[in-house]
């Protein structure tokens, strides 16, 4: 226990503290660093990169969680049945792609999907096509969380399912009656898990900025990205640190909101 304590107490809590510790000054060429209280919130309220930075993300988080969490699940059901044939070979099949890292990944689909080269630059040059799925506005989507579906289905006892075989249940009331139920406590965390991925992105729009034509990713095309410049390129590291804990209390207060909601759903 007291080497985790240590460990969580060093890497975790003294780096939050001292963030907001920092967030409460500012240096300046003249003068050195000052305590400004809370000046650096208030700059960050009429900061208009960081609210474009924001409404980014949240416009990825709206289109990109309810597409994840549907494939999600849509992959643990089919793994979880009964009359899917080659299981085993789905199962490893689905996982190998979390064997590649983020960045590997990124480059990948950057390729693939870049103008000048890869498969769309194969179809335009064949076509005489100008198909650009990187240009600015352009929104890709990518899927996960089906391991804690599937994980959550498998405590399920299959007694329940051949007791509803036997009553003349079909599959999809199956899935309809037992199955899905079983994912609502499971829905709330990977709704949770996702939205804190996604308010945090900072890898791959940071490995496409110079892949991507002209400026379509910038220096804040999401917060994380923008506090990074602000800290190592802009020597603005008290504002960063305002910018990452108002991100946080952000997020918290989402991941909140929704487990709130879902425990008010469980009580029913």
């Amino acid at each position: 226990m007291w080497p985790f304590a240590l460990v969580f107490v060093f890497v975790f809590v003294i780096p939050i503290m001292y963030a907001v510790y920092i967030s409460f000054f500012q240096n300046r060429m003249i003068g050195g660093t000052r305590f400004v209280g809370f000046d650096n919130y208030v700059r960050l309220l009429h900061d208009r990169q960081f609210w474009s930075a924001v409404g980014r993300v949240a416009l990825f988080t709206v289109v990109q969680v309810p597409v994840m969490l549907f494939l999600a699940a849509a992959m643990a059901l089919a793994l979880d049945s009964m009359k899917l044939h080659g299981t085993r070979f789905f199962r490893i099949s689905t996982f190998l792609p979390y064997a590649v890292p983020a960045v590997v990944s990124t480059l990948i689909w950057g390729f693939m999907y870049g103008a000048k080269y890869g498969l769309v630059g194969s179809f335009n040059g064949f076509f005489g096509t100008h198909l650009d799925v990187l240009a600015p506005g352009v929104l890709l989507a990518s899927i996960g969380n089906m391991l804690i579906f599937y994980s959550s289905l498998s405590t399920i006892p299959h007694s329940l399912y051949e007791a509803a075989s036997i009553d003349g249940a079909s599959e999809w009331q199956i899935v309809r009656s037992i199955k899905l139920p079983e994912l609502r406590g499971s829905l709330a965390i990977t709704v949770i898990f996702s939205i804190i991925g996604s308010f945090q992105l900072f890898n791959e729009p940071s490995i496409m900025q110079n892949m991507v034509p002209g400026n379509a990713i910038g220096t804040y095309y999401t917060p994380n990205m923008y506090a990074y410049n602000l800290s190592f390129a802009g020597n603005q590291s008290n504002y960063a640190a305002a910018l990452a804990i108002t991100m946080a209390v952000i997020t918290m207060a989402i991941a909140y909101a929704v487990q709130l909601r879902s425990m008010k759903e469980q009580m029913r």
